[in-house]
């Protein structure tokens, strides 16, 4: 057995210590306190095993702390490796949840049955607290998780005690409520709205606030119809940060032709990086809840018409959709006018606007089966 193991007197009787070699440099190192010598030999079995299968852990590198690594964790994860909208929750959840109950132990002490318990702490109520959306506990995990991760990756340890647990809050998918404006609402809204275009060109072309926003005069492209969409600006802490599309990806969206005077007349005096929406200098900023624009315009249609829904921008995103689907927009149409990474994402998300156009497919089916010789045959035949 590689090593040894010798007896020492101390005041509260004899002990035992077990010397050994690091794998990594061969250098000799020591762990005494062995009450037994079969304590100790148990020990130092277990060390030339692990050496062995490549399972040895140097225990001076085990004994660091979650917070010691949290830094290194979060220095990679900034801007620009995430995008300031990504890195912010990141940030606020390290601080918020895991640093209070991880930061001050050594990541050799953790063991998978405490991150479930808190796991389930954080997602129970507490007095007249409430628990913790699923979003934000499965955020908070992720982060431990990820300050394991790379603890492992720097041989710290062998095995993450916050990856594959059981008992996970699950997300709840957000469908029902959904407003989906009609198309004489959404003109109805934007005759009441400050920038009755930017109302138009989200309810028509699908495009997220951050983008729409983010356009500029030489992303117009009036002989193609297209507006071509490169940058995402997003507000983080008060500040304007832009970045690319929130699936990293350019891409063309088509426009009504009727839009085109008034996307025209938008550029009117302004230079080809000038941006198309506002004073073409600052960007325009989400509307403040409650007291912003957008929220006047609903409040005017709603006097107007009590059946109109409470909406917010981003429920023009959803109105596009539904007005795409509606006039006959395939799946593949949709995915690409919204930006979305797939098709199945995007029948995902909009499922409950399909079936009436499945329907309307098995309308045209049976109109084309009269229509054709072979539904005369069945016809005759069934006669």
């Amino acid at each position: 057995m590689a090593g040894s193991i010798t007896k020492y007197a101390t005041a509260a009787g004899p002990r035992y210590r077990v010397r050994y070699r690091k794998p990594s440099n061969q250098r000799q190192t020591d762990k005494r306190g062995f009450k037994t010598k079969r304590e100790a030999e148990v020990f130092l079995a277990s060390v030339t095993i692990a050496k062995a299968v490549g399972d040895y852990i140097d225990p001076a590198l085990s004994r660091v702390k979650v917070e010691q690594l949290a830094d290194r964790w979060l220095a990679g994860k900034r801007p620009p490796a995430l995008k300031p909208s990504a890195y912010k929750p990141l940030e606020i959840s390290w601080r918020l949840h895991v640093q209070p109950r991880w930061g001050d132990r050594e990541i050799r002490s953790i063991v998978p049955s405490e991150v479930q318990e808190w796991v389930t702490q954080l997602s129970q109520p507490l007095g007249e607290r409430s628990g913790k959306s699923a979003t934000v506990v499965l955020r908070a995990l992720g982060v431990l998780a990820g300050i394991l991760d790379m603890a492992i990756d720097d041989g710290r340890m062998k095995k993450n005690p916050a990856r594959g647990l059981r008992n996970l809050p699950k997300k709840l998918k957000r469908k029902a409520g959904r407003s989906y404006l009609t198309i004489d609402q959404v003109h109805q809204l934007a005759a009441e709205a400050r920038y009755p275009t930017l109302v138009l060109v989200l309810a028509y072309t699908g495009l997220r606030w951050g983008e729409a926003t983010a356009l500029r005069v030489r992303h117009l492209n009036t002989v193609r119809r297209r507006l071509h969409v490169e940058e995402n600006a997003v507000q983080v802490d008060g500040v304007i940060h832009l970045g690319t599309p929130k699936s990293s990806e350019h891409r063309h969206v088509p426009y009504p032709k009727f839009l085109e005077p008034y996307l025209v007349q938008l550029t009117a005096g302004k230079g080809p990086d000038s941006l198309l929406f506002g004073d073409g200098l600052v960007h325009l900023r989400p509307s403040r809840v409650g007291t912003g624009w957008f929220e006047g315009a609903v409040s005017r249609a709603r006097a107007a018409d009590p059946t109109f829904p409470r909406i917010t921008p981003h429920d023009l995103r959803h109105t596009a959709a539904s007005i795409a689907v509606s006039t006959g927009a395939n799946v593949k149409a949709v995915q690409h006018m919204l930006g979305h990474e797939s098709a199945s994402m995007t029948l995902d998300t909009y499922a409950d606007l399909f079936p009436d156009d499945l329907e309307a497919v098995a309308d045209r089916m049976d109109a084309a089966t009269r229509a054709a010789s072979v539904g005369k045959s069945w016809a005759s035949a069934l006669a």
